[in-house]
């Protein structure tokens, strides 16, 4: 792709006469610029999850279609760094790779409420990351194998659910502490997987009886068998509103008993929000962030993304760059109050344990 096709996106277009006005240049010219930087180069793709998940999948996906909009047309490489609840990519973006836009992450959004609740393994700043876009957002939710016994939430209050978890700052954990903790569920969290979909295949052999975390998109382009087969039963979905397809699976903030309570799970079902984003390290110059976001942005729109998300049965409902920063912004500013009461919310002494080997 010819720099100048590139100039005739409109949303990069209009992006690289605004950059024009800060520096003096021409839009050719810094489009120029750019290309002779990133012509031969490749961009790293950080995948803070296992191979095979939602999220990897659409990594791999945006990786195969996202250059030819990029000026220079740079090669892009998917590497899955897994571990820590998605810690160990987070920190190794924010600190550790190149902060010249060679390098960018796809993170679940659970590292933004790990860091506001003082998380453990937390070495960046979700305000100073550099958003670039999301590719769609989906409710994420809380399932159980068909033979647990196991039919609705209120169920889980009753009676025992062992559930598997990766590591303390993913939803696979999160989720279940929170209702253990605020709404009284019998949850048992064996952690140690290394990622979500080893939790999935330990639940088929029986290892535990359920898993939170994975959302409906992920759950329709992978397992789309287990809610045709009825292998699964949904206890809960955690969103702003329920999903238009699953309306009888009720939402997180309907077992609120206060308004304290509601505040404290309203902070998770706004994070949904963030959906599957992708970020830059801190930084990065911002005519190269600006390149990136209208070469996401374009890629979303672009006919043969959207022909192979389909045939992947991945969903596409992009979020700008922009808009996940404001909001990221606007989180990391939560008022302390409430908090502090989803500190304790989150309280996991005693409460998680450790996967033996096998």
């Amino acid at each position: 792709m010819t720099i100048n096709t590139w100039r005739n996106l409109p949303f990069a277009a209009c992006m690289m006469s605004a950059l024009a006005g800060i520096w003096g240049l021409a839009p050719a010219a810094a489009a120029e610029s750019l290309g002779d930087f990133y012509k031969g180069k490749q961009i790293s793709l950080i995948i803070s999850t296992g191979a095979g998940g939602g999220v990897d999948l659409m990594g791999r996906l945006i990786a195969r279609h996202w250059a030819k909009f990029i000026p220079g047309e740079p090669q892009t490489l998917p590497k899955n760094m897994p571990g820590g609840g998605h810690m160990r990519a987070t920190n190794f973006l924010y600190s550790q790779a190149p902060k010249d836009g060679t390098t960018i992450g796809t993170i679940i959004p659970s590292i933004v409420m790990h860091q506001m609740l003082g998380g453990e393994g937390v070495q960046y700043d979700a305000a100073k990351l550099q958003w670039i876009g999301s590719s769609s957002a989906s409710n994420s939710m809380l399932y159980v194998w068909h033979d647990s016994g196991v039919k609705t939430l209120d169920d889980a209050m009753t009676r025992q659910v062992i559930i598997g978890g990766t590591g303390a700052g993913a939803y696979t954990v999160l989720y279940p502490v929170l209702m253990n903790n605020l709404l009284g569920t019998k949850f048992k969290i064996i952690v140690g997987y290394q990622a979500s979909d080893d939790v999935d295949l330990a639940m088929e052999r029986g290892e535990v009886q359920g898993r939170a975390g994975a959302t409906f998109n992920t759950l329709m382009s992978g397992n789309a068998d287990w809610l045709r087969d009825k292998k699964i039963n949904i206890l809960v979905q955690i969103g702003r509103e329920r999903d238009k397809d699953f309306k009888d699976v009720p939402l997180l903030t309907d077992f609120a008993k206060s308004q304290e309570q509601r505040e404290v799970l309203q902070l998770f079902c706004d994070e949904i929000a963030l959906g599957r984003p992708f970020l830059a390290p801190p930084d990065v110059a911002v005519e190269k962030i600006a390149a990136l976001r209208a070469a996401f942005d374009a890629t979303m729109t672009d006919a043969g993304f959207l022909a192979d998300a389909k045939k992947s049965r991945l969903d596409v409902s992009p979020t700008s760059g922009a808009q996940l920063q404001s909001l990221v912004e606007g989180m990391i500013g939560t008022k302390e109050s409430i908090l502090l009461r989803t500190k304790g919310a989150l309280d996991t002494k005693g409460k998680v344990d450790e996967k033996t080997a096998p």
